[in-house]
């Protein structure tokens, strides 16, 4: 027989009390019977389990309960990575989290690839190596900005201009930049603040319920 967990016990007995109507200061009692079912097989009665009969919905105390352990908003959220500041405008006000998500390539555009420097790292990356034929190669280095960064900067400013106008004219050559951007992808440590949360609420929600609003157990 599996054990049924607390937290299903008190949401279902808060349930239970919302529906009794009764006097002010009577007294009364419940009868009720238990029973679980495992998966395929015959309801049992539950036995040596103890119930908890609350004075307010346990939906309501995990909401209470949540209110207090707040997660980030998304904005608080995105300014807390350590990407550039070009990247956290993007995902703003692009309303995206999962930088690998399908179709997160469409939304980027020529422009966003030469603003963005994670984007122009992945965009680089993903068409290296002599993938994509006819791809501006830089022709600027650190050596030619320590001897003359005139020439650094107009060598520089040439190339990003090369580049978005290629990457204009071959629109798919972005396709597939996502696979290069899981380092600074938030997805998963978005996700994870909420399962923490969830965790933390999954754990205390039951504490306050038996502590604040306890009716009655058996």
């Amino acid at each position: 027989m599996r054990k049924i967990p607390t937290l299903l016990i008190l949401a279902l007995f808060s349930l239970c009390l919302a529906g009794i109507s009764c006097a002010q200061n009577a007294t009364g009692s419940i009868d009720f019977t238990a029973r679980i079912a495992p998966t395929a097989a015959k309801p049992e009665p539950v036995r040596q389990f103890t119930f908890y009969v609350l004075t307010k919905s346990y939906a309501e105390i995990a909401r209470e309960v949540g209110n207090l352990d707040e997660v980030p908003t998304r904005g608080n959220f995105i300014e807390t990575l350590k990407v550039s500041p070009e990247l956290k405008t993007w995902l703003k006000t692009h309303d995206v989290m999962d930088l690998a998500a399908p179709d997160v390539d469409k939304m980027i555009s020529p422009d966003d690839v030469i603003e963005v420097p994670e984007f122009l790292t992945a965009y680089q990356r993903a068409n290296s190596g002599g993938v994509t034929s006819g791809l501006p190669n830089p022709k600027f280095n650190d050596v030619l900005k320590q001897k003359d960064p005139e020439k650094y900067e107009k060598s520089k400013k040439d190339y990003y201009a090369a580049l978005r106008k290629f990457i204009q004219t071959h629109p798919s050559t972005i396709a597939g930049i996502e696979l290069e951007l899981d380092a600074v992808n938030p997805q998963r440590k978005w996700t994870q603040l909420h399962v923490e949360q969830k965790r933390r609420v999954t754990r205390t929600a039951p504490e306050v319920a038996q502590n604040k609003y306890l009716a009655g157990k058996a």
